[in-house]
């Protein structure tokens, strides 16, 4: 049994440390979900690009919180898999949308008092998409911080 549990936190170590890892290189590229007025094709070609690095190092990051929350508590990690699925959706929503944008960028003018009904909605949309990821992240973080202090604390912390 003693071997079982030094197991367990030798396991739990190693996907801390990765974790870790990926959660500075998750910080270096700092995506900011704001959305601006700019109309510039580079600019939301940049915006593209940035989120699927973000996103793509968000879901290694998750899923290594996955994993590591698996070591512990393998319904409360399944629990997460739904957080994690439900991210990949709005992400790819936003991607959807960030497309549409970059095809016609002046759709973001702010000083276009005259936009269509089409234009302002899929602003609209657009920044009610970046808000859920935002909001999303922010539950996902909220769900590992209290399974750390619930589970993991004394194992690895």
């Amino acid at each position: 049994m003693n071997k079982n549990i030094e197991d367990i936190k030798k396991n739990a170590k190693k996907h801390s440390e990765i974790l870790a890892r990926l959660g500075k290189e998750l910080f270096e590229i700092r995506f900011n979900y704001k959305v601006t007025g700019n109309t510039k094709t580079e600019y939301w070609q940049k915006r593209i690009d940035d989120f699927k690095k973000y996103h793509q190092k968000g879901t290694d990051y998750y899923t290594q919180v996955h994993l590591l929350m698996n070591i512990f508590n393998e319904k409360e990690a399944q629990l997460f898999l739904l957080n994690m699925s439900k991210m990949r959706q709005l992400g790819t929503r936003l991607m959807e949308l960030l497309e549409k944008v970059k095809q016609n960028p002046s759709i973001m003018s702010p000083k276009d008092k005259q936009q269509s009904k089409w234009s302002k909605g899929l602003k609209e949309e657009l920044i009610d998409c970046s808000n859920k990821n935002l909001e999303h992240e922010i539950h996902m973080n909220t769900v590992f911080r209290d399974f750390y202090e619930k589970h993991l604390k004394e194992h690895v912390g």
